[in-house]
């Protein structure tokens, strides 16, 4: 998607979120009303959805999309690398991502973001998929950023 269209779209979807967010304190709910819309605003983005750290392992939660990845081998791949450097991962090609976890092959870019809670703590991430190398720029990361920090906030 050209840079323009990009950033109109996200600044679209966040002038959305107050209200909707605005429906309900619940941290599940909220994720659950990000990743559907996204998801369904994005054209680009095939997967869309939340990992949560629980009892060290990193579990799938609300998403959108084909079946996913039921727990996340500790440490290897994007969601991992967002958690241990506890920033935003741009990954433009997954198959040279070191430690790569294929939950669906058809995934050839990806980004993830951390979440945080109100004590800024790490509990997860919100990862998305696309089906084309190189979808994500920096424009997705500072956007995707901005509605994460909306769930606890």
């Amino acid at each position: 998607m050209e840079k323009s269209r990009k950033q109109s779209r996200y600044r679209r979807i966040f002038e959305q979120l107050p209200t909707l967010m605005a429906k309900s304190m619940d941290p599940d709910a909220r994720m659950a009303t990000l990743a559907a819309l996204l998801h369904h605003k994005m054209e680009y983005f095939f997967w869309t959805g939340f990992y949560l750290l629980n009892s060290g392992e990193l579990i799938v939660r609300v998403y959108q999309g084909p079946l996913a990845c039921m727990v996340l081998n500790p440490h290897q791949g994007a969601c991992w690398a967002a958690i241990d450097t506890r920033k935003t991962i741009i990954v433009p090609d997954v198959h040279l991502f070191p430690g790569h976890i294929a939950c669906d092959s058809r995934s050839k870019s990806e980004i993830v973001v951390p979440v945080t809670n109100s004590e800024n703590e790490i509990i997860g991430v919100l990862d998305v998929d696309s089906r084309s190398e190189n979808s994500f720029d920096e424009t997705d990361g500072q956007w995707l950023e901005k509605m994460v920090a909306l769930i606890y906030h």
